[in-house]
């Protein structure tokens, strides 16, 4: 750890959730003087509903495994992970009072399920440090000729020697995040990757998604290809059917891959993973001998969950009232190979509101990677969501507002 600078320098940090509440707790540690503006009445609106309400914190992996998680501009946080790697997060929780759990997947939670239980933990850590609260919406950034900040709300303007844009994307706008960290960089000269959702559900064939909605499929394979064939994404996991189309992990994982301005796309759901297509043949043979004087809509039981056997049937252009002991050779093989690939066609993303994370954001060719400090705006930092940088599920996001805030913090406080 570094020692508290000598000077107070006035520090403004833009946004009361993840990213700024370590970035302000951290400064603060420092010796700088902290005011955070939050717009909503209470700190961290967001991070309470994160995970389920559990907060998946981190995830427990190496910083190479992390930046593997990161689709977008990974190089960029090589130097803050190497500063607060993932597992100089989980000492950091540990130490503030938080214990912590790993799950599946290297998913790393606080041992009481609780989101509120980070929260309670940042809130305290910034006040202790020092840093202080003010809960009005900031309306307006400006320089001066001195190279102050004026922050203007509602009450006026208070000038800074530094701030922090730590206001997050444009997902889950109710808890705050409403693009406003966008509006106030491209004010002060910084470019703006469009914004768009990032872990979000992915809008299908209607028609055929609602006739399964509220079926959510376990241990499936999941695949995207695009209009040339060429699979651009594929993992195994859980999904589920909606009026829309289709969500759960698998899903919105494959979200972050995909760019339905450019490619359009199609989903093939491999319903038995485990079993290659001739094993798989054999296990379709031993239900219709157990089932031959049934009609096919009555013997796919064992194989498959009720809501899914009418639309597989369809697709598979057999007769749902023929019976089992006079399929042919060739609609059994229509069936397996709807079954290993059921096919859906997508036609894009839900709202951006409805994403977990929202890709695009400030440019990061215009920040310094080892400080976060703008190279246009001497004395402007950013952190978290903000930034042009995402993750996948799984604890990647919140790692990169938490490594982000961190190096953000001690530089604004040092420099």
């Amino acid at each position: 750890m570094n020692n508290p600078v000598d000077n107070k320098k006035t520090i403004a940090v833009i946004g009361g959730g993840a990213a700024g509440m370590l970035a302000a707790g951290r400064a603060a540690s420092l010796g700088a003087r902290v005011v955070v503006f939050e717009k909503n009445s209470r700190p961290g609106r967001k991070l309470r509903i994160t995970g389920k309400g559990r907060c998946n914190v981190i995830n427990n992996c190496t910083e190479e495994e992390f930046l593997a998680n990161i689709p977008r501009n990974p190089r960029f946080l090589y130097t803050a992970l190497s500063e607060f790697s993932p597992r100089d997060i989980m000492t950091f929780f540990e130490e503030i009072g938080v214990p912590l759990k790993t799950e599946r997947g290297n998913r790393v939670f606080p041992q009481s399920d609780k989101a509120e239980d980070i929260v309670d933990a940042l809130v305290h850590y910034v006040k202790k440090n020092g840093a202080v609260f003010r809960f009005s919406p900031v309306l307006d950034i400006k320089t001066d000729e001195e190279g102050k900040f004026g922050v203007y709300t509602a009450d006026g303007c208070e000038k800074f020697d530094v701030v922090i844009i730590a206001t997050g994307g444009l997902s889950y706008p109710l808890t705050g995040s409403d693009g406003d960290g966008y509006r106030f960089a491209e004010s002060l000269g910084h470019r703006i990757v469009t914004p768009k959702g990032s872990l979000v559900p992915l809008e299908a064939d209607r028609a055929l998604c609602s006739s399964m909605m509220g079926l959510s499929l376990k241990n499936v394979e999941f695949t995207v290809k695009d209009e040339k064939g060429k699979k651009v994404f594929s993992e195994f996991g859980e999904m589920l059917f909606t009026h829309f189309g289709l969500s759960g992990p698998t899903v919105l994982s494959a979200s972050a891959h995909l760019d339905f301005t450019k490619h359009k796309y199609t989903a093939y759901i491999d319903m038995k993973p485990a079993l290659d297509e001739k094993t798989l043949d054999g296990r379709i043979l031993s239900d219709f001998s157990k089932y031959s004087n049934r009609d096919v809509i009555n013997s796919l039981d064992d194989l498959l969950p009720q809501k899914m056997i009418a639309p597989m049937i369809k697709v598979s252009g057999i007769d749902p009232r023929k019976k089992v002991n006079s399929v042919s050779k060739a609609e059994r093989r229509a069936l397996l190979e709807s079954i290993k690939y059921f096919k859906i066609s997508l036609t894009g993303t839900r709202p951006v509101k409805e994403a977990i994370i929202t890709s695009g954001g400030v440019a990061v060719k215009e920040i310094v990677p080892g400080s976060m400090e703008s190279k246009i705006v001497p004395g402007l930092y950013f952190a978290g969501e903000v930034i042009d940088c995402d993750g996948y599920t799984g604890g990647f996001n919140l790692g990169i507002a938490f490594s982000t805030a961190y190096v953000a913090g001690g530089a604004a406080a040092q420099d």
